[in-house]
């Protein structure tokens, strides 16, 4: 009796195990954890920030090559954040995931995961350039994203992504329409009155 006892209370408690487990396992998919769903973007926007500034350029004869040293101007650090993270996906699946909507450019987007100002590129260089005015930059290329992360029976995460598609610096002539929207901050803040790039900053 006490062998066949003992058996008995073994069996119990492998049943009750078993049931712990599955109740665990319950519990997990309700709270939403997946490692395989599907992401659906939303209110893409796009902010382009000046970080560093060169003094104003003029070149006086044609030259082979130029170096316009850069100076702070931002002072802000910016972070890759994703708020929530979906349980199962991680901070970086939302953010390869959002790379991958974008079609980002690796080279160009920088693969820290942060942007401080305050370091980085301490000059820009131009080749052949002809005398003239020109202006010169740093700037980041800012992604705000709203998600939803949908998988098979659990509920949808609604979530938003920060993040940049391209870092980099640039220099170029006054006398010719600015290139993007930092350009044309640069431009107006560089630039002499009444250059072509500052007319259109």
């Amino acid at each position: 009796m006490y062998m066949r006892r003992r058996t008995w209370v073994a069996g119990a408690a492998l049943v009750a195990l078993a049931a712990g487990l599955t109740a665990c396992s319950d519990s997990d998919t309700r709270a939403g954890s997946c490692t395989d769903g599907t992401y659906t973007w939303s209110g893409v926007e796009r902010t382009q920030k000046v970080t560093k500034l060169a003094a104003p350029i003029t070149i006086a004869r044609t030259t082979a090559s130029y170096k316009a040293p850069l100076e702070v101007i931002d002072t802000v650090v910016y972070s890759r954040t994703v708020t929530p993270v979906p349980p199962g996906a991680g901070r970086s699946g939302v953010l390869a995931a959002l790379d991958e909507h974008l079609d980002v450019d690796e080279s160009k987007a920088g693969a820290r995961g942060v942007v401080d100002t305050r370091h980085g590129d301490s000059y820009v260089e131009g080749t052949a350039l002809h005398k003239g005015a020109y202006y010169a930059w740093s700037y980041v290329d800012l992604v705000d994203a709203d998600f939803t992360y949908t998988c098979e029976d659990v509920d949808p995460v609604k979530g938003h992504v920060r993040t940049w598609d391209e870092i980099g610096s640039d220099l170029r002539p006054c006398a010719e329409a600015a290139p993007s929207d930092s350009g044309r901050e640069a431009a107006a803040r560089r630039c002499p009155t009444g250059s072509k790039a500052a007319r259109e900053a």
